[in-house]
């Protein structure tokens, strides 16, 4: 059977291959006194608050599940607008806003909607690997451009101005961003568009993490820019609904009819439970958890980067956002006689049973000395993790 060079040009997602040898060892181990600690994968340990998961519940038992417009409801619409203002200060019209199946939908609706055969997309490297397949599965060329800790690991508006060509089209972003939890500086952000935008291009921005954000500085949506820029949003990390596969784009106005007509091909429509399931997101006591949660988040930031410090794990830039420690491993990995990531991350998951993520999946730029910790796991579980890899250095 020929398979298609588009999807001969989608490179393994190598974090799920390394979770499969964890997911195998761990079964392993179950019953030791040392089971399996999971710092590799970007998913919160906490679930959908009681509200969410009673709202789905009434849906179910309503039977208020059938299609809804491919748009999404009218009335989440109008919630995530009205969170848009509350907590950001900025009028986003529910008209703007289209809910879709999980970010990953919004992504690949966003780049069919944009993107044509060979355009080239500019991305930081290291970023997300699926990004750059989604622009590949619009036959785009994702261009990587390699970042610094001095630049927080991102795109700035000198770079993109310099790797701008006749084939660019625009440029993806992400803030905060996976693997570093680093966002963009809004005068930086604001520059870059106003680049893109002068070379008549795009700017698309990943902000699936904006709502756990930790400092003021940063924590800002790019749609108080303008209302040319394109976001990606989700429900699976600030509110917990990883599985319930629900995000949402915002576009400009012409595009609306656009993305309407490509959904409706593609998606028919976001699931229908989880819609009505995530209305009750926006609830006071909901909001309030959330909050609770995220402040959660930040404590266990503030403990575990500075323990990877003292090992040697070393973290250029401290995360203003997001649940990921982005740390050279190098002089630690010296310790065991090994180099790189690679080798370090099945390493410390064999000898100390803590797997994590190694920097393979998310570039070229120096990403082999670097693994990903995610501390979107309890308190209890990090600390254990730092008394192995001590134990491991020793």
């Amino acid at each position: 059977m020929k398979i298609s060079s588009r999807a001969e040009r989608i490179e393994p997602f190598y974090v799920m291959e390394v979770a499969k040898a964890a997911s195998a060892l761990a079964r392993e181990v179950a019953h030791t006194d040392r089971p399996m600690i999971f710092l590799n994968i970007g998913e919160p340990d906490f679930t959908a608050p009681p509200l969410v998961q009673e709202a789905a519940a009434r849906a179910i038992h309503d039977g208020t599940t059938q299609y809804t417009q491919a748009t999404g409801l009218d009335a989440l619409r109008e919630r995530i607008s009205g969170w848009y203002a509350e907590r950001f200060g900025v009028d986003i019209p529910a008209r703007r806003i289209v809910v879709t199946a999980g970010a990953s939908a919004a992504l690949q609706l966003a780049c069919l909607a944009l993107i044509e055969a060979g355009d080239e997309i500019l991305l930081p490297d290291p970023s997300y690997p699926c990004n750059r397949h989604f622009v590949s599965a619009a036959d785009g060329k994702a261009v990587l451009v390699p970042t610094t800790a001095a630049e927080r690991f991102q795109l700035t508006a000198d770079k993109v101005e310099s790797h701008w060509t006749d084939k660019t089209r625009g440029v993806l972003l992400a803030s905060p961003s996976n693997p570093t939890g680093t966002s963009i500086a809004p005068d930086e952000l604001r520059r870059i568009h106003e680049v893109v935008t002068r070379r008549g291009g795009i700017t698309l921005i990943d902000e699936i993490y904006l709502g756990l954000s930790y400092d003021a500085k940063f924590g800002q949506t790019a749609l108080a820019i303008d209302d040319q820029v394109v976001s990606i949003n989700s429900f699976s990390k600030y509110f917990n609904m990883t599985g319930w596969r629900l995000g949402w784009l915002v576009v400009p106005d012409a595009l609306v009819p656009v993305i309407e007509r490509l959904a409706q091909n593609l998606f028919i429509c976001a699931s229908t439970v989880s819609q009505y399931a995530a209305l009750a997101c926006f609830e006071a006591d909901s909001i309030a958890e959330y909050e609770r949660r995220r402040a959660e988040f930040k404590a266990r930031r503030d403990w575990f980067i500075p323990q990877l410090d003292a090992l040697g794990l070393t973290v250029p830039v401290m995360p203003d956002g997001a649940f990921y420690a982005w740390a050279d491993c190098t002089s630690f990995a010296q310790k065991l006689g090994i180099d790189g990531s690679w080798d370090f991350a099945f390493e410390t998951m064999k000898r100390a049973h803590v797997a994590v993520t190694p920097g393979r999946d998310f570039g070229t730029a120096e990403t082999s000395r670097f693994v990903r910790f995610s501390t979107a796991s309890s308190m209890e579980h990090l600390q254990e993790a730092v008394e192995r890899l001590k134990a491991l250095a020793r």
